[in-house]
């Protein structure tokens, strides 16, 4: 078989090749963000309130998925750089299985726990009825999420990230069409309210999960997915969590300081909350594309990595980092300038809006030092060190967020918590360089001598 594109195209070009389908996927997606919560608002505020306290267990389940997808990832890509085509398909074919396992998790998660969740963060009665009609069928029916989270991660794993965009882009223009005809009750359809955005939502899901499965056993040929006589790998599901796991813990985490933010905001108001939930929005417009580009650049780090060649996979982290902060300098400019019109995209009260203003000036000042830290942490998830990313996620998050926000809130004014995200930030990008020269000095330089050829001793 010829040289993946991966190992031979110029770095600059593969990165966009890889990374622009990603990224305008991804922007179709966060547009659908945006847009579910703008049709939302337009329900009412307790509504807003109630989609925007579902992020954690909607965070939880997209870190075991997504994490899951990022030790697939890697040792596929790995796999393909060695020309270990066996350990490639093998690899394919267990993280179908344990996605299919997550789902299961996920549907008794939505059959059991989701009122009581609510009910530890409110005792309005509106906002639990809403929350209950949205969370319990975004969880039920996850198997649309996790079928999607893996086809896709397989096609990426081998550089058809254009069809991957046609995949995300497909379920995000359904949701977006769905949204206003599910929850306003347009051609003949009941009105739903919130429901009907969970409704909209798992159908687009399904779609792109669909598609993702339909390209990968067409237009994959490097990948064979032999699903007869299939027996669980016992040592390469162990690979897959070793790296998984840590991925999976930093994005689990998330969800814990969404929940525990949600706690300190509610004591404020529950406009506090809505607040918060908006600005989760409005940031993935401008994240998530930045999350395209670290998905278009690890396949190529690990491919490279499993290849020997250093310079290559310097160059795509570089190229990544100078991409991504040019990404953020333009959130940072939105941000700053006009956080009021933003804000009124949502239908926000006045109430709503002269928080919200403060709260994104405040915060939006971190995103080019977020640029330096995700795009570095996708690398060391590429050379197999998630466990970096993992320990910088619980310094960031637990240990300085969480306890930052909790002490600005006891001087009586919600504007001071919003200052905890850039103390948090300053906090990471100096545990990610700390983590970067360890990285570089014990696997990066080092790299084509005898030792790197063990992925699993890195």
């Amino acid at each position: 078989m010829e040289e993946n594109k991966m190992g031979v195209m110029p770095v600059n070009k593969l990165l966009m090749n890889m990374s622009l389908p990603m990224m305008a996927s991804m922007l179709v997606q966060a547009l659908y963000n945006i847009v579910d919560s703008i049709f939302v608002a337009r329900v009412g505020e307790n509504a807003l309130t109630a989609v925007s306290m579902a992020f954690p267990l909607q965070t939880l389940m997209i870190s075991l998925g997504g994490g899951t997808c990022v030790g697939i990832n890697a040792i596929l890509s790995r796999a393909l750089g060695e020309k270990d085509f066996d350990r490639a398909d093998k690899t394919a074919v267990n993280g179908i299985f344990l996605s299919f396992l997550s789902f299961l998790l996920f549907l008794v998660i939505g059959c059991t726990v989701v009122e009581p969740f609510y009910r530890s963060q409110t005792s309005d009665a509106e906002i639990i009825g809403y929350g209950m009609d949205y969370l319990s069928i975004v969880l039920t029916f996850s198997i649309g999420i996790f079928g999607q989270f893996v086809f896709e991660r397989l096609l990426t794993s081998t550089g058809r990230t254009f069809l991957t965009m046609i995949t995300q882009g497909t379920g995000a223009v359904i949701n977006i069409i769905l949204d206003p005809i599910l929850i306003f009750g347009y051609f003949g359809v009941p009105a739903m309210g919130v429901k009907g955005a969970a409704i909209a939502t798992v159908i687009g899901q399904c779609v792109a999960a669909v598609f993702a499965a339909f390209f990968n056993f067409t237009r994959n040929p490097e990948i064979h997915i032999r699903l007869r006589g299939f027996r669980p790998d016992g040592a390469l599901i162990g690979q897959i969590y070793k790296i998984g796991i840590p991925s999976i813990i930093m994005q689990s985490i998330g969800s814990v300081m969404v929940y525990i933010m949600n706690k300190i905001l509610i004591g404020f108001s529950s406009t506090a909350v809505a607040v918060f939930g908006v600005y989760f929005k409005l940031q993935s417009f401008i994240f998530l594309p930045i999350f395209g580009l670290n998905n278009g650049m690890i396949p190529i780090v690990a491919y490279n990595y499993g290849a020997g060649k250093r310079e290559r996979m310097m160059k795509t982290w570089k190229f990544a980092w100078i991409f991504a902060t040019a990404m953020m300098i333009v959130g940072v400019a939105a941000f700053e300038l006009i956080p009021d019109v933003l804000l009124g995209l949502f239908d926000a009260s006045d109430e709503m809006k002269a928080m919200g203003v403060t709260a994104l000036r405040i915060i939006g000042v971190h995103f080019p030092v977020a640029a330096y830290c995700i795009v570095t942490g996708s690398l060391f998830q590429a050379l197999g060190k998630s466990v970096y990313s993992m320990i910088n996620s619980i310094m960031r998050q637990i240990v300085v967020l969480i306890p930052a926000a909790y002490l600005l809130s006891l001087i009586g004014s919600v504007d001071y918590v919003w200052w905890s995200f850039p103390i948090a930030e300053i906090m990471s990008a100096a545990a990610t360089s700390y983590f970067f020269k360890k990285t570089y000095d014990n696997i990066i330089l080092p790299l084509g001598t005898p030792r790197h050829s063990n992925f699993q001793d890195n």
